[in-house]
C-alpha cells in the first residue's frame, strides 16, 4: 500500500502548499466573522457548507475553523470574544493537523486507489463510512471532533447518502465543514441540514498577498494572472505551475489572426499536445482555449472583463463586437466543451483535435467579420 505523504492529494493544488499548511487566509473576512458571531453567539451549527467559487480560500477557511475548534474555540467564552481564527503555528493541535495526525480531526476526500494507482475519481460510500466510524469513537476528554469533506461535490450517490444520515443525527459535539464548489450538486436534504459560509473572489490585491503567503512570485505575470484566474488564488497557482500565462498569450497570438489562421502554428500547437508524456499540455491548451471562447462571448455581452495584454483587447473588440456574436461565441464553446470531453475521453488523436478546435473557431470569426 502506498505511504499517504507519497501519494497525490486531491484537495492539493499542484505548485502551492496544501490548504492545511496555510495559515493565512485572504479576502474571505466576512464569512470567518460570521463564523465566529455564531460560535461566540452560542450557535454553533454542526454542519457547515463553506461555499463560491473553486480556488478562492474555501478549504483555507476549513482548516483555519478547525484549528480553533480544536484548540478550543468550540467552548463558547473560552477564547472570551475573538476576533480571528488564527491559532499560533507552533500550537500543539496545528503541529498535529499539519502532520496529518490529530485524533479529533477527521478527513473525507478522494482516495488512492492501489490497483489502478490512480486516485479515485468520487468519494466512496466507504470513506463515508470511515467518517461514520471515527464519530462513534468516544472524544478524548469530552472534546471536539472535526470533520472535513473536501470537495462535497465529488460525493457519489451512496456516499451522499451515507453522509445525510450523520447529518440527521450528529453526535454531540461534532463538527462538520463541506467544502463546495457546486452546492446545486449537493442533495438538497444535505444543503438544507447545513449553515452556509460564502466565501468570495479575491480582488487583485488579496490575489497578489495570498500568492506570495503561499511563496509564489508571479512577478510580471501578476496582471495577466489576476485578469485569467478572476479571484481564484487556485487558478493562479495551476496557471504559475503550468506556464498557463504564456500559453495563453500564444493562443490569443494566434486568434487575433483570425479570420485566416496561421494553420503552421496551429499544427505546431497541435503537435506540442501529443504523446502521452505531454498529455498536461493537451489539457492546459483545451482549457485555456475554452477560457478563450468564454472570454469572446461575455465580451459581447457587455460584460467588463480585465483584458490580459492590449493584443488580447483587440482581440476581444474585434471578433466579439455585439450581442449576436456573444451568442454565437457561447453557442461554439458550449459546442466545443462537450466535443473535447468526449475527445478525451476516447482517446481522439489531440493534434488532430486542436486543429480541428481552431478551425471552426476561425469559421466562426469569419461569420462575424462579415
Amino acid at each position: 500500500m502506498a505511504d499517504e505523504f507519497d501519494i497525490p492529494e486531491p484537495d492539493r493544488v499542484d505548485g502551492a502548499p496544501h490548504p492545511r499548511a496555510t495559515l493565512a487566509l485572504f479576502g474571505q473576512a466576512a464569512a470567518e466573522q460570521a463564523f465566529l458571531a455564531a460560535q461566540g453567539g452560542g450557535r454553533m451549527h454542526h454542519a457547515w457548507m463553506i461555499t463560491g467559487p473553486r480556488g478562492i480560500g474555501k478549504a483555507t477557511l476549513a482548516w483555519r475553523i478547525a484549528r480553533f475548534v480544536l484548540a478550543g474555540g468550540g467552548d463558547d467564552g473560552l477564547f472570551g470574544a475573538p476576533e480571528t481564527l488564527d491559532i499560533a503555528p507552533d500550537h500543539p493541535v496545528a503541529r498535529r493537523i499539519l502532520a496529518l495526525g490529530e485524533p479529533g480531526l477527521h478527513l473525507a476526500r478522494r482516495s488512492y486507489d492501489d490497483k489502478t494507482k490512480k486516485l479515485k475519481t468520487v468519494i466512496s460510500v466507504d470513506d463515508i463510512r470511515a467518517l461514520k466510524s471515527f464519530f462513534n469513537l468516544s472524544a478524548a476528554e469530552g472534546g471536539w471532533r472535526v470533520a472535513i469533506v473536501d470537495a462535497a461535490d465529488e460525493l457519489n450517490s451512496a456516499a451522499a447518502n451515507a453522509l445525510l444520515k450523520i447529518l440527521e443525527e450528529p453526535p454531540a459535539r461534532t463538527l462538520i465543514l463541506l467544502v463546495c464548489h457546486q452546492p446545486a450538486r449537493l442533495l438538497p436534504t444535505i444543503r438544507s441540514r447545513c449553515r452556509a459560509l460564502r466565501c468570495q473572489p479575491l480582488c487583485d490585491a488579496d490575489l497578489g498577498r495570498a500568492l506570495v503567503a503561499a511563496g509564489l512570485d508571479a512577478g510580471d505575470d501578476l496582471p495577466a494572472l489576476a485578469a485569467l484566474c478572476e479571484g481564484s488564488v487556485g487558478e493562479a497557482a495551476r496557471l504559475m505551475a503550468s506556464g498557463g500565462v504564456a500559453l495563453y498569450r500564444g493562443i490569443i497570438s494566434m486568434l487575433a489572426g483570425a479570420p485566416g489562421l496561421d494553420r503552421a502554428a496551429v499544427a505546431k500547437l497541435g503537435m506540442a499536445c501529443s504523446g502521452a508524456a505531454n498529455a498536461d499540455t493537451y489539457d492546459n491548451t483545451i482549457r485555456l482555449t475554452l477560457l478563450a471562447l468564454s472570454r469572446l462571448a461575455r465580451a459581447g455581452a457587455g460584460v467588463p472583463l480585465n483584458v490580459v495584454d492590449a493584443l488580447e483587447g483587440r482581440m476581444l473588440a474585434r471578433l466579439s463586437p455585439s450581442q449576436v456574436a456573444a451568442r454565437n461565441w457561447a453557442a461554439l464553446s458550449q459546442e466545443q466543451t462537450a466535443r473535447l470531453a468526449h475527445a478525451r475521453a476516447v482517446n481522439l488523436d489531440p493534434a488532430q483535435m486542436i486543429l480541428d478546435t481552431f478551425l471552426q473557431i476561425d469559421t466562426e470569426a469569419r461569420r462575424c467579420a462579415s
